[in-house]
């Protein structure tokens, strides 16, 4: 069904892109002047979503507009310049992939009960795909779901699971069906991460926090109202969840020599001219470089993509975020020298965000995560030679067995 879009008709037709930016522009001044930005971050978040301003490309109604997701960048930007809270740090699961997801493939009632809370951040989202004989192959899980009545009962384990600890809601892949092939027998669902048989086992990582989560589901109950899609179709509705994931992490547009790459700029003009080597100032040339490229590629990527599910084009961003990252943060550690193997503490200091950092270091240890989280740079690599390139893909001997017949590991 297609989306009509009221700013449309309101200007006679298919608004023009510097219409729509002025008028993006509008609404963002309307939010700013009846909602103060330094104030209550749930209000002027809920404030955005109702004027649109959420998703653009959402329906109205939803979160958005119904126009081009390339200009979402033009309202963060200027929601930026006036310091405003944004979604995205504090449920940054929720933001860029579940959400989403419930709007791609959730009933109404479904869109309206979560879309809202989820971007005010009054409920935290997680994602439960990952178990500890199935990553980077997540059809191969073996979590239970069996239906009794209109319930589904769950059994299994998740692991690696960001702000579990801490979310309402999660976005949970699991099997209803063994004696299908794997990618068939796969169900979703919305699962309440509070109700009993739900158990959430914090992991404490090198860096001190404690961000990811073994999870436990024993006879958890889930009402077939929560399925998102039909069951045995979770395989495609998990792509929405995967390919979102990989924009959100990889597909960024922020401002040209920011982030990690900023930081090393600041940290070489901190540096003593003496250690200033000119291999080090190569090196922070390429770096800088590559950034750049990145950059300019997931604006063009942006630019390009019209309303809709993201393709396997996002692996390219998130492939290159993963490996720009961490040779840059790595590159950091050098420019620190002696200091940089002082670490402030191993304390589990965050609990309602896993994004951000205190200091380089921290940024070193957690990118080290970046080519595994969000699927692996060998799979990003297999998406991009078959799905982008047309290559001949691996050979999958149990692509077409009965789940229960794949041999375990």
């Amino acid at each position: 069904m297609q989306t009509v879009c009221l700013l449309d008709v309101a200007f006679g037709g298919q608004m023009s892109s510097d219409t729509a930016e002025k008028h993006l522009e509008s609404l963002v001044q309307q939010l700013v002047r009846e909602h103060d930005p330094a104030g209550s971050r749930v209000e002027f978040l809920g404030a955005q979503y109702d004027l649109g301003l959420a998703w653009v490309h959402f329906e109205e109604g939803f979160g958005g507009l119904g126009i081009a997701p390339k200009l979402q960048g033009q309202v963060n930007a200027l929601l930026a310049d006036v310091g405003a809270p944004m979604c995205w740090p504090r449920n940054p699961i929720g933001y860029g992939m579940c959400g989403p997801t419930v709007y791609t493939h959730g009933s109404e009632d479904q869109k309206q009960r979560y879309l809202r809370p989820l971007f005010s951040t009054e409920e935290i989202w997680c994602q439960l795909f990952s178990e500890p004989s199935a990553g980077s192959d997540v059809a191969g899980l073996t979590s239970r779901a069996v239906q009794d009545g209109d319930e589904w009962v769950v059994n299994g384990q998740k692991v690696w699971t960001t702000l579990a600890h801490v979310s309402r809601w999660g976005c949970l892949v699991t099997r209803t069906d063994p004696e299908a092939p794997k990618h068939k027998g796969l169900s979703y669902f919305v699962v309440d991460m509070e109700q009993p048989g739900v158990e959430v086992r914090p992991l404490r990582q090198m860096t001190g926090d404690a961000e990811f989560n073994e999870v436990y589901f024993t006879d958890a109950r889930i009402p077939d109202s929560e399925r998102l899609g039909a069951t045995g179709d979770g395989w495609r509705v998990a792509l929405t969840t995967l390919m979102n994931e990989r924009v959100a992490i990889g597909g960024g547009q922020a401002p040209r020599g920011s982030g990690p790459i900023g930081d090393s700029v600041r940290l070489w003009a901190d540096m003593e001219e003496s250690r200033k080597t000119p291999a080090l100032r190569d090196r922070l040339t390429v770096l800088w470089s590559k950034a750049e490229v990145a950059r300019l590629t997931n604006i063009r990527a942006s630019q390009n993509r019209v309303k809709g599910v993201p393709g396997p084009e996002g692996s390219t961003g998130k492939l290159a975020f993963a490996e720009n990252n961490q040779d840059i943060h790595e590159f950091n550690m050098e420019l620190l020298g002696p200091q940089a193997m002082l670490y402030d503490t191993y304390s589990i200091e965050r609990s309602a965000t896993a994004m951000g950092s205190s200091s380089a270091q921290q940024q070193f240890l957690r990118s080290r995560a970046n080519s595994i989280e969000g699927g692996t740079s060998e799979v990003m690599r297999n998406i991009l030679g078959e799905r982008v390139l047309g290559l001949p893909g691996d050979v999958r001997t149990d692509k077409d067995l009965p789940f229960s017949e794949v041999p375990s590991n």
